[in-house]
Protein backbone atom coordinates (compact mmCIF):
# COMPACT_ATOMS: atom_id res chain seq x y z
CA UNK A 1 0.00 0.00 0.00
CA UNK A 2 2.83 2.51 0.71
CA UNK A 3 4.50 1.51 -2.32
CA UNK A 4 1.23 2.74 -4.39
CA UNK A 5 1.03 5.79 -2.18
CA UNK A 6 4.68 7.01 -2.57
CA UNK A 7 4.35 6.14 -6.48
CA UNK A 8 0.97 7.86 -6.88
CA UNK A 9 2.27 10.80 -5.10
CA UNK A 10 5.33 11.06 -7.42
CA UNK A 11 3.43 11.54 -10.91
CA UNK A 12 2.05 15.11 -10.09
CA UNK A 13 5.91 15.65 -9.11
CA UNK A 14 6.88 14.84 -12.17
CA UNK A 15 4.22 16.77 -13.80
CA UNK A 16 5.82 19.48 -12.02
CA UNK A 17 8.72 18.93 -13.90
CA UNK A 18 7.87 18.59 -16.73
CA UNK A 19 5.48 21.32 -16.91
CA UNK A 20 8.29 24.10 -15.66
CA UNK A 21 10.81 22.55 -18.04
CA UNK A 22 8.24 22.80 -21.12
CA UNK A 23 7.66 26.49 -19.73
CA UNK A 24 11.18 27.10 -20.19
CA UNK A 25 11.70 26.04 -23.39
CA UNK A 26 9.01 28.48 -24.75
CA UNK A 27 10.53 31.53 -24.48
CA UNK A 28 7.43 33.52 -24.29
CA UNK A 29 6.36 32.08 -20.25
CA UNK A 30 8.82 33.93 -18.50
CA UNK A 31 10.35 30.79 -16.58
CA UNK A 32 13.55 30.65 -16.52
CA UNK A 33 15.93 27.08 -17.21
CA UNK A 34 16.86 27.75 -13.65
CA UNK A 35 13.92 27.86 -12.47
CA UNK A 36 13.26 24.33 -13.40
CA UNK A 37 16.56 23.34 -12.07
CA UNK A 38 16.12 24.67 -8.95
CA UNK A 39 12.14 22.92 -8.76
CA UNK A 40 13.88 19.82 -9.74
CA UNK A 41 17.02 19.47 -7.40
CA UNK A 42 14.64 20.21 -4.85
CA UNK A 43 12.32 17.53 -6.31
CA UNK A 44 15.09 15.19 -6.10
CA UNK A 45 16.64 15.87 -2.80
CA UNK A 46 13.48 15.33 -1.18
CA UNK A 47 13.18 12.01 -2.98
CA UNK A 48 15.49 10.19 -0.90
CA UNK A 49 13.14 10.33 2.35
CA UNK A 50 10.32 8.86 0.39
CA UNK A 51 12.67 5.94 -0.84
CA UNK A 52 13.62 5.42 2.70
CA UNK A 53 9.77 5.58 3.48
CA UNK A 54 9.75 2.63 1.02
CA UNK A 55 12.46 0.88 1.58
CA UNK A 56 12.45 0.77 5.55
CA UNK A 57 9.32 -0.92 6.30
CA UNK A 58 9.72 -2.97 3.57
CA UNK A 59 12.89 -4.42 4.79
CA UNK A 60 11.40 -4.62 8.19
CA UNK A 61 8.87 -6.62 7.29
CA UNK A 62 11.20 -9.41 5.77
CA UNK A 63 12.03 -7.99 2.09
CA UNK A 64 15.94 -8.15 1.07
CA UNK A 65 17.96 -5.24 1.08
CA UNK A 66 18.07 -5.61 -2.71
CA UNK A 67 14.05 -5.83 -2.89
CA UNK A 68 13.23 -3.21 -0.71
CA UNK A 69 16.13 -1.23 -2.33
CA UNK A 70 14.64 -1.72 -5.72
CA UNK A 71 11.01 -1.21 -4.98
CA UNK A 72 11.98 2.18 -3.40
CA UNK A 73 13.74 3.61 -6.34
CA UNK A 74 11.21 2.02 -8.38
CA UNK A 75 8.51 4.52 -6.70
CA UNK A 76 10.47 7.47 -8.03
CA UNK A 77 11.09 5.99 -11.53
CA UNK A 78 7.95 7.08 -12.48
CA UNK A 79 8.69 10.90 -12.11
CA UNK A 80 10.84 11.11 -15.08
CA UNK A 81 8.41 9.39 -17.16
CA UNK A 82 5.48 11.07 -16.58
CA UNK A 83 7.95 14.51 -16.68
CA UNK A 84 8.38 13.51 -20.68
CA UNK A 85 4.97 12.59 -21.07
CA UNK A 86 4.60 16.23 -19.77
CA UNK A 87 6.70 17.89 -21.42
CA UNK A 88 5.50 16.47 -24.60
CA UNK A 89 1.92 16.90 -23.97
CA UNK A 90 2.45 20.63 -23.40
CA UNK A 91 4.83 21.54 -26.18
CA UNK A 92 0.96 20.13 -27.85
CA UNK A 93 -1.16 22.35 -25.51
CA UNK A 94 0.80 25.36 -24.52
CA UNK A 95 -2.54 27.34 -23.39
CA UNK A 96 -2.98 24.79 -20.77
CA UNK A 97 0.32 25.53 -19.25
CA UNK A 98 -0.72 27.66 -16.34
CA UNK A 99 -3.62 25.23 -15.57
CA UNK A 100 -1.16 22.25 -15.46
CA UNK A 101 0.91 23.99 -13.82
CA UNK A 102 -1.73 25.14 -10.99
CA UNK A 103 -3.04 21.39 -11.09
CA UNK A 104 0.68 19.96 -10.23
CA UNK A 105 1.50 22.60 -7.68
CA UNK A 106 -2.15 21.77 -5.46
CA UNK A 107 -1.55 18.39 -5.92
CA UNK A 108 2.24 18.65 -3.86
CA UNK A 109 0.64 21.19 -1.84
CA UNK A 110 -2.66 19.01 -0.48
CA UNK A 111 -0.45 16.29 -0.37
CA UNK A 112 2.67 17.90 1.82
CA UNK A 113 -0.87 19.57 3.92
CA UNK A 114 -2.96 16.92 4.02
CA UNK A 115 -0.01 13.72 4.73
CA UNK A 116 3.31 14.58 5.59
CA UNK A 117 2.88 17.39 7.81
CA UNK A 118 0.41 15.60 9.93
CA UNK A 119 1.92 12.57 10.05
CA UNK A 120 5.27 14.12 11.08
CA UNK A 121 3.65 15.63 14.64
CA UNK A 122 2.74 12.16 15.72
CA UNK A 123 5.50 10.03 18.03
CA UNK A 124 7.57 11.49 19.97
CA UNK A 125 10.52 12.38 17.30
CA UNK A 126 8.17 15.33 16.16
CA UNK A 127 10.39 17.90 16.91
CA UNK A 128 12.90 16.49 14.92
CA UNK A 129 10.18 16.36 12.05
CA UNK A 130 9.65 20.04 12.16
CA UNK A 131 13.27 20.88 11.90
CA UNK A 132 13.70 18.81 9.12
CA UNK A 133 10.38 20.92 7.61
CA UNK A 134 11.88 24.02 8.33
CA UNK A 135 15.92 23.07 6.81
CA UNK A 136 14.10 21.81 3.78
CA UNK A 137 12.15 24.93 3.21
CA UNK A 138 14.99 27.04 3.71
CA UNK A 139 16.96 25.14 1.55
CA UNK A 140 14.42 25.49 -1.27
CA UNK A 141 14.16 29.50 -0.42
CA UNK A 142 17.95 29.12 -0.72
CA UNK A 143 17.56 27.22 -4.76
CA UNK A 144 15.18 29.34 -5.71
CA UNK A 145 17.10 32.54 -4.77
CA UNK A 146 19.84 31.19 -6.11
CA UNK A 147 18.76 30.25 -9.67
CA UNK A 148 15.93 32.60 -9.94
Amino acid sequence: MMVLAVTLHNIPEGMAVGVTLAAALNSKSGITVAAATALSVGIAIQNFPEGAIISMPLKSEGASKAKAFLLGTLSGAVEPVFGLITVLLTSAILTALPYLLSFAAGAMIYVVVEELIPDSQMGKHSNIATVGLAIGFITMMILDVYFG
